[in-house]
């Protein structure tokens, strides 16, 4: 079967796109007048986080449907959402959809980590045919990369813990995608330093039959 290629703005509106509807989500539920900060901020979340699950879950299906394959990231995002989604909807406390970002950033630092030891560039198989580098390059990025995810990992639980969830929604909307962008604008010199130059031989003289 050939493989099939998605459009690059359906696939970034396909990883955008949950996290924006969580965000008009909580913003716009539709949450009683006369209740305490706390308990708007917690009925607001459970209302985006009931729209958000299914979200994630209909984009990775709707990837599937157009691809006919799953990105491992996008698999694991989507059972960490739904697991911690379930368990905020459950129990009925936020603490579960705030620390999914550490989670997700913490598992994907400590899977490449584990590559790295093993001497493998875990991030060469998902995006190889994205950015073709040599192997040094591989493994100087996925260094990047995991120094990054932790960071983010710590910031997370920093801002979720220390402020309120209205500044934590607006920093899982906003500051997130934005610094895992800036962070890729910020490894182009290290594509280009490391970049698999593909040669073409030049086509020999044409031959004729007498």
């Amino acid at each position: 079967m050939a493989e099939r290629h998605m459009h690059p703005l359906l696939k970034l509106a396909l990883e955008v796109g949950p996290i924006a509807i969580f965000f008009l989500a909580y913003r716009w539920a539709p949450v009683g007048s006369g209740l305490e900060v706390a308990e708007r901020q917690l009925e607001q979340m459970l209302f985006a986080t009931k729209v958000f699950v299914p979200t994630i879950l209909a984009t990775l299906g709707i990837s599937f449907a157009l691809t006919r394959k799953l990105p491992k990231m996008a698999v694991i995002t989507a059972i960490v959402v739904t697991v911690f989604g379930g368990l905020t909807l459950i129990l009925r406390d936020d603490t579960f959809v705030k620390m999914k970002p550490t989670i997700l950033y913490g598992l994907f630092a400590s899977i490449l980590g584990i590559g790295l030891l093993r001497g493998q560039s875990y991030l060469k198989y998902l995006m190889d045919e994205l950015i073709p580098m040599r192997d040094e390059g591989w493994m100087k990025f996925t260094g990047r990369f995991v120094v990054f995810y932790l960071f983010l990992a710590i910031l997370n639980e920093f801002v979720w813990r220390l402020y309120g969830t209205d500044t934590w929604v607006n920093f899982r909307t906003f500051v997130l995608p934005v610094a895992n962008v800036v962070f890729i604008m910020a490894q182009i010199p290290l594509f280009q330093r490391y970049a698999i130059v593909q040669t073409h031989a030049e086509p020999g003289p044409e031959r004729t039959d007498s």
